[in-house]
């Protein structure tokens, strides 16, 4: 039996950031051109997301960002029942889409 290696998390924790951001992240941000109050939701969004992964996370330093961001999303969804889909209108997002949205606007950041 082979370890898994942290390239290997590595992948799989991308793979999962891009299938967010196809569903929230790439929507949000055209919406977001065209909703001032929508970019600073997901501006505040963000920066919970930061914080929560820098002050929260006890071993973080020890965790590839990409990795965190991805198991905190990972986390949002666990025990949802229903599959979750894109909002229709961004301008009445639910927190779950926003937070989403956000923690992909924080992916795109240059420190991850």
């Amino acid at each position: 039996m082979f370890a898994l290696g942290p390239r290997l998390f590595e992948v799989s924790a991308r793979r999962y950031l891009e299938g967010i951001h196809r569903t929230h992240g790439a929507p949000a941000f055209a919406a977001a051109g065209a909703l001032p109050g929508l970019s600073a939701e997901l501006d505040q969004h963000a920066a919970a997301v930061r914080d929560i992964l820098d002050l929260g996370v006890e071993t973080a330093g020890r965790v590839s960002p990409t990795v965190l961001l991805a198991g905190y999303m990972r986390g949002l969804l666990e025990d949802r029942t229903t599959p979750i889909t894109e909002p229709v209108d961004w301008a009445c997002a639910e927190w779950l889409h926003l937070r989403l949205a956000g923690a992909c606007l924080q992916a795109a950041l240059p420190e991850l």
